[in-house]
């Protein structure tokens, strides 16, 4: 008698042994599979995000800070490495400064009241309307129009000679305004086609917000005696929170990255005759494209993507907290 066979119980051949063999093996490689699939399923489910981001996104924006880094100009490509001198000759400069300040009014006269007027079309059409589908559906309309066709026919509209604004003033007996010309006129009127694309898109978000708020929030309002403005005050508002900041912190995003209007407000396509209303992102495309030279170009729209970054935090802590003090009331 071998030791196989000492060992074998009683009964069971070689082969039913050599089979139970395999499919413990089996079984513990298909446990150790499963554990496996729990540990890195969520990864690679969200890692097709990441990968584009990091391609689309982390790559180029690396690179524009080594190209900051560089003598770098269209014609002959990479140059010596220079270290900070194009930030400090572009923070050393006049029209950098102008354009930080015409971003910041445009940024604050379009995102301000785009949320506030987004949150109350959101309101409304949350209310029992008849066609609710069609209403809904008419709000995202401006969103699908190409910005230059906004801007170009906003351009027409805002015009200083013949534009339909200063026919209307006229009729009210008011002057007309020199849209092109005075500084924040020409803000206002950017401003207006900035909002006119996005409140609509904003409030489609706000609304599919208020829908998943629980309905019998309301009704308890509605029995304790609050209107419907108390209840949009102290239940949807607060209730809204997380929404609240996503959309404060894409419009800051957005508005100060603001370029195709603003470009298409005018002819020449520098923010006007004095740059009355030339933003950073216009400032970029003229370092890069009209000096060809993407070393300065390049640290602007890193000194860009800082003050983004700032702007953001710093509109995330507000928003939040303004919320967090609503919610206590």
């Amino acid at each position: 008698m071998t030791v196989t066979d000492r060992v074998r119980p009683q009964g069971q051949s070689a082969d039913e042994e050599q089979h139970s063999n395999r499919s413990v093996r089996r079984i513990a490689v298909s446990q150790r599979l499963s554990r496996w699939d729990i540990k890195l399923s969520p990864y690679l489910y969200i890692s097709p995000f990441f990968l584009l981001f990091a391609v689309t996104g982390l790559f180029p924006l690396l690179y524009t800070g080594w190209v900051s880094l560089h003598n770098w100009n269209l014609i002959g490509g990479q140059g010596r490495f220079i270290g900070l001198d194009n930030f400090g000759f572009v923070l050393g400069q006049p029209y950098f400064w102008n354009a930080v300040g015409n971003t910041l009014s445009i940024f604050l006269l379009s995102s301000v009241p785009q949320v506030v007027l987004a949150l109350l079309i959101a309101a409304v059409l949350d209310a029992n309307l008849r066609a609710k589908t069609f209403w809904r559906m008419g709000v995202l309309v401006p969103f699908v129009v190409a910005p230059v066709a906004v801007g170009l026919i906003f351009n027409n509209l805002f015009a200083d000679q013949f534009g339909l604004v200063n026919e209307l003033l006229a009729l009210a007996g008011l002057d007309p305004v020199r849209w092109h010309s005075d500084q924040l006129a020409s803000h206002l009127a950017i401003a207006t086609m900035v909002n006119f694309r996005w409140i609509g898109y904003n409030a489609l978000i706000f609304l599919a917000a208020m829908q998943a708020i629980p309905r019998d929030v309301f009704e308890a309002a509605t029995i304790d005696g609050a209107s419907r403005v108390r209840q949009f005050l102290s239940v949807t508002v607060p209730m809204l929170r997380p929404t609240v900041i996503f959309v404060a912190i894409t419009s800051t995003i957005g508005g100060l990255q603001i370029f195709d209007e603003p470009r298409v407000f005018d002819q020449s396509g520098l923010g006007g005759a004095d740059r009355q209303w030339q933003t950073l992102t216009m400032y970029i495309w003229e370092l890069g494209w009209g000096q060809r030279n993407f070393g300065r170009a390049s640290a602007v729209a890193w000194l860009l993507f800082l003050m983004i970054v700032l702007i953001a935090l710093l509109n995330f802590l507000l928003t939040r907290r303004i919320a967090d003090q609503g919610g206590r009331k």
